[in-house]
């Protein structure tokens, strides 16, 4: 295997997108414990954005991490999304500034351009945002920079190919969806492969999904390791790949944090036996139908009916996925008591044009309704 950028990183980078809840924010104290039992495990790598949580992550970033632990004793990743909170190349570009005052950390060691896909790609060239963290880069603000991307090969590769310069990039791989048709992630992983770039990995437990997967698959998964965690499975999958700087895991609770600790701390790659562990779980989830939802909420912001639809679509996978239907319907009836129902929908598709799983919301809130309604 080549050397790479990253290759020494601690394999378990801490994501800060599902931090733990107190009282309607962010669990500051809580996360502080967090923080404090990764880095005294050898965890390096952060990762937050400016748009996760409305900047309430940023600044759990500045008040957990950057004022309590020394500058060099971690790494800081944050992101600029030219799709979301903005309207113009100045207002895209002052993310990056807003960024760091929110933080505090002074600098950026990795910096991302946002959940790059075929819907959005041509504002990154429109507001020059390109030119605007390669300049960033000389002037020392960040060390390292690249993109986060939720399309095709085909892109990817045009992307890779016109920006050969960019450090690393950042994909959502992890077994569910390694052979999907929507998110194709052995394909973007091996484009990214090819072109020499090293990965950051992204919802290696899909949104949670994996942490608590299909009945039929838990019973694969206990028995070949009665005392392994199922999310424990989904990292060590990807952390296995080449070219891995780091699998972020977006970590809600000690807990959490602690069971990802006890197998990364010396981590061990998948043996042969395992793949086929997985390779048999693949099959056993393959024949579920669900909703490949993972709840980052990004088509709730702008929402003209205030529709909770990862939420929603929750409440549906319990029917779908489990067979809990009395349950779902439950769900389904506590995330709509105070917001819009499925059959609000108005089909404007803002929702579709943000879902970074590239869902058909429209049609699936529509049958939802039927069902739930």
């Amino acid at each position: 295997m080549a050397a790479y950028l990253g290759e020494d990183v601690f394999k378990l980078g801490f994501g800060l997108m599902r931090l733990p809840k107190k009282f309607g924010g962010i669990d500051i104290e809580q996360t502080k414990k967090m923080v404090d039992l990764f880095i005294e495990a050898g965890g390096t790598y952060f990762d937050t954005a400016y748009v996760y949580d409305n900047g309430g992550s940023e600044e759990a970033a500045r008040k957990a991490l950057v004022e309590r632990h020394p500058r060099e004793s971690y790494t800081l990743c944050t992101k600029l999304n030219a799709a979301m909170h903005c309207h113009d190349e100045k207002s895209a570009k002052q993310q990056f500034y807003t960024s760091l005052e929110r933080t505090g950390a002074g600098y950026f060691d990795y910096y991302l351009l946002h959940a790059l896909q075929n819907g959005n790609y041509r504002k990154y060239d429109e507001y020059h945002l390109w030119d605007f963290v390669r300049d960033l880069k000389e002037k020392g603000l960040i060390r390292h920079y690249g993109f986060s991307f939720h399309a095709g090969p085909e892109l990817l590769d045009r992307l890779l190919t016109e920006h050969p310069e960019v450090d690393f990039i950042q994909l959502q791989l992890n077994y569910a969806d390694w052979e999907s048709s929507g998110v194709q992630a052995r394909a973007n992983y091996e484009v990214a492969r090819k072109h020499g770039k090293p990965i950051t990995v992204m919802e290696p437990v899909k949104g949670g999904a994996l942490a608590n997967p299909v009945p039929a698959a838990q019973e694969l998964f206990r028995k070949a390791n009665p005392n392994a965690s199922f999310a424990s499975w989904a990292i060590r999958y990807v952390a296995s790949l080449d070219g891995i700087i780091t699998v972020l895991s977006g970590m809600s609770n000690v807990a959490q944090m602690e069971d990802n600790l006890s197998y990364m701390k010396d981590f061990k790659p998948l043996s042969d036996e395992e793949q086929e562990v997985i390779h048999q779980v693949k099959k056993a989830m393959n024949a579920v139908h669900s909703i490949p939802c993972t709840a980052c909420h990004y088509c709730t912001d702008g929402c003209p009916k205030n529709i909770p639809i990862p939420d929603i679509f929750a409440a549906r996978n319990e029917q779908l996925a489990y067979g809990r239907f009395e349950k779902g319907k439950s769900l389904y009836a506590e995330a709509t008591k105070a917001a819009g129902k499925a059959s609000d929908c108005i089909a404007c598709r803002q929702c579709e044009r943000a879902c970074p799983q590239h869902i058909g919301i429209v049609k699936q809130l529509k049958e939802i309704a039927s069902v739930m309604e």
